[in-house]
């Protein structure tokens, strides 16, 4: 019996890379120490393409001046809850030495905010949903760890320009035509048989003012301009979940 029992013993522990280690063959023709590598020289490239797809919210954090309209109105602004959007992106990436890639990833944001306005003194509101399509060209520094069997994790960190394409007229709030972000995040990649795939997650934080202050639009609109002139300035947030394919 004890016999037995180290014969299954030993024939578990031959077989333990297989149901451990993703794509690692045949268990009964494996050792513990014999895992094929999916694309062992993937990461040795300069340099290599790619592209995603994914999903994002976007926060917006306001500042106020504490203005007081001449009829006595104390206006203040917050965006209550998140609405998914969609994002997807090119990528090149450029290998730096064996640790660290820099990578440009440009793409195209849709999404938007719902921004509820509410006034001091009457609890009066007012709502505008602010939609944005805009255009980025992220610049990151990935710092990668040690590749073990078909996985690698990483963290990146870089600055985001974001270009707005979508401005209206008219609105309560506008929107300026471009913002910058600094950008943190982590992910993993896990080597398949023909391409890598890379789900990542990255927080945006903006670091320009969002809002547009100078509304030379709604000059005969003062019911309109008075929220604008109650804001001192408003900074934007993200964040990022995608999928790379490189």
């Amino acid at each position: 019996m004890k016999l037995r029992i180290t014969i299954c013993l030993y024939r578990l522990l031959l077989i333990l890379p297989a149901i451990v280690g993703v794509g690692c063959g045949d268990a009964s023709a494996q050792s513990l120490n014999d895992c094929v590598l999916n694309r062992p020289y993937a990461d040795m490239r300069r340099w290599h393409l790619g592209f995603s797809v994914g999903i994002h919210t976007q926060d917006i954090t306001f500042s106020h001046n504490g203005l007081i309209t001449a009829e006595g109105e104390e206006w203040y602004m917050e965006q209550p809850g998140f609405s998914p959007g969609f994002c997807v992106n090119g990528l090149v990436d450029m290998r730096l030495n064996s640790l660290m890639n820099l990578r440009f990833t440009p793409g195209l944001y849709f999404g938007n905010r719902d921004i509820t306005m509410r006034e001091y003194n009457t609890g009066a509101e007012l709502r505008q949903n602010v939609k944005t399509t805009c255009i980025v060209l992220p610049v990151d520094l990935k710092f990668s760890g040690m590749r073990y069997r078909q996985s690698r994790p990483y963290i990146t960190a870089g600055v985001m320009p974001a270009f707005n394409i979508t401005r209206s007229q008219g609105d309560y709030l506008r929107t300026v035509p471009a913002e910058l972000f600094l950008t943190a995040g982590f992910g993993c990649d896990f080597y398949l048989p023909y391409f890598k795939l890379v789900p990542e997650v990255k927080f945006c934080f903006g670091i320009t003012d969002a809002i547009e202050h100078d509304r030379t639009d709604l000059e005969d609109e003062p019911d309109k301009l008075k929220i604008t002139r109650s804001l001192r300035k408003a900074l934007s947030r993200m964040v990022v979940f995608t999928f790379y394919f490189e």
